[in-house]
């Protein structure tokens, strides 16, 4: 077997992990000598052991000379856990191969020099791209500070997203609305407008046949319209958080503060960087914004877009009135507009899912990287 078989393995176990682990990265490990594997292990929580720990406890002795795959360079800092990096000379591995180098400036390098300082073998870069994937929120927020954004958006072929009385259940089949919800799962926040709130009522929480993880709610209410009988306010399945303008008045606040899990937030101005900013202070790395036409139009125009989910189902519903994902004012020519890379197309029972991310060479993107 060759390294990069192992560490296929140790992504699988990353990838499993993912969503659940926020603020860290979810990380999978593999430990394995004269072709067989000896221990296998995924971070599962923050604040709980780490890949390698769990990977080296299967192991046991037998770790001893053995080598470790790791999706992502092993820390050498203690934070809430001891040092895997010194674990790992403690247990007398022989090789450790590294998928991805950590960013974090806690780590960054420093887990490497350590194990190469101890005698240990180090060999970098095997499968980088695919952790550089896995862990994309994770390299985001700690570049950044602020959260990875997914939007995501349900449209006819002509790109419609309702019928023009508003009617929008369902453009697209279970199949398409089961995977979204595995999105809600792996994110820290969703995020809508307030219209969606008053138009469907919903309840923003993760549905899947074995459960699942809910994202914290937030709402862009700049007027407080949020009905005090909505269910993000009163099912106490998650915390909620209601982002106003400054000028909403102190009494009309008081009756959502008697409501349990349910935070407001007075913002001088409910603008995108602001917002992204202020979440990212609050430890939300990842965030699913699945707002109507107006909210997906500020993220378009503010430019904090990093991945466009797609579930586009075989329906054609006209109308000039009809409402499309995207609203605002869009870009004035084409040169202007925000150029995306298609990563992939999968179908999903008789709709097709497409998973775009912004160009890197584009100016609308990353800008505060």
């Amino acid at each position: 077997m060759d390294d990069h078989h192992y560490m296929k393995i140790a992504l699988d176990l990353a990838r499993t992990v993912s969503g659940q682990t926020s603020p860290n990265p979810p990380v999978g490990a593999v430990i394995a000598k004269n072709g067989a594997i000896l221990g296998l292990g995924a971070h599962l929580k923050a604040g709980e052991g780490h890949a390698e720990v769990h990977a080296l406890r299967m192991a046991g002795d037998r770790a001893s000379d053995a080598t470790i795959y790791v999706t992502l360079e092993p820390c050498s800092h203690h934070g809430r856990t001891p040092p895997c990096a010194d674990l790992i000379i403690e247990k007398g591995i022989s090789r450790v191969v590294i998928a991805a180098t950590d960013p974090n400036a806690k780590v960054a390098g420093r887990g490497i020099e350590k194990l190469q300082q101890a005698g240990i073998e180090v060999k970098q870069g095997i499968m980088e791209r695919e952790a550089n994937a896995v862990n994309a929120v994770f390299f985001h927020y700690i570049q950044t500070k602020t959260p990875f954004v997914t939007m995501k958006t349900a449209v006819s072929l002509d790109g419609k997203t309702a019928a023009h009385t508003g009617d929008s259940k369902w453009v697209t089949g279970e199949a398409a609305r089961l995977d979204v919800h595995q999105y809600r799962h792996t994110h820290d926040a969703i995020l809508v407008g307030v219209q969606t709130v008053l138009a469907d009522n919903p309840s923003l929480t993760t549905r899947l046949p074995n459960g699942g993880k809910n994202p914290i709610r937030i709402i862009l209410d700049t007027s407080l319209k949020t009905p005090l009988d909505a269910n993000v306010l009163n099912d106490g399945q998650a915390d909620t958080w209601i982002f106003s303008g400054k000028n909403v008045s102190d009494e009309a606040l008081e009756p959502y503060k008697m409501k349990k899990s349910v935070t407001i937030y007075r913002l001088e101005t409910l603008n995108i960087e602001d917002i992204l900013q202020f979440l990212g202070e609050r430890g939300i790395m990842s965030l699913f914004v699945e707002g109507g036409a107006t909210v997906n139009g500020s993220f378009l125009e503010s430019g904090y877009i990093n991945q466009l989910i797609t579930y586009m189902a075989p329906k054609l519903i006209g109308g000039r009135d009809a409402p499309t994902s995207i609203a605002g004012n869009g870009f004035s020519t084409m040169k202007d507009t925000q150029e995306m890379n298609i990563l992939d197309v999968t179908m999903l029972g008789d709709d097709v899912k497409i998973v775009a991310e912004p160009r890197k060479d584009d100016l609308h993107v990353y800008r505060n990287n």
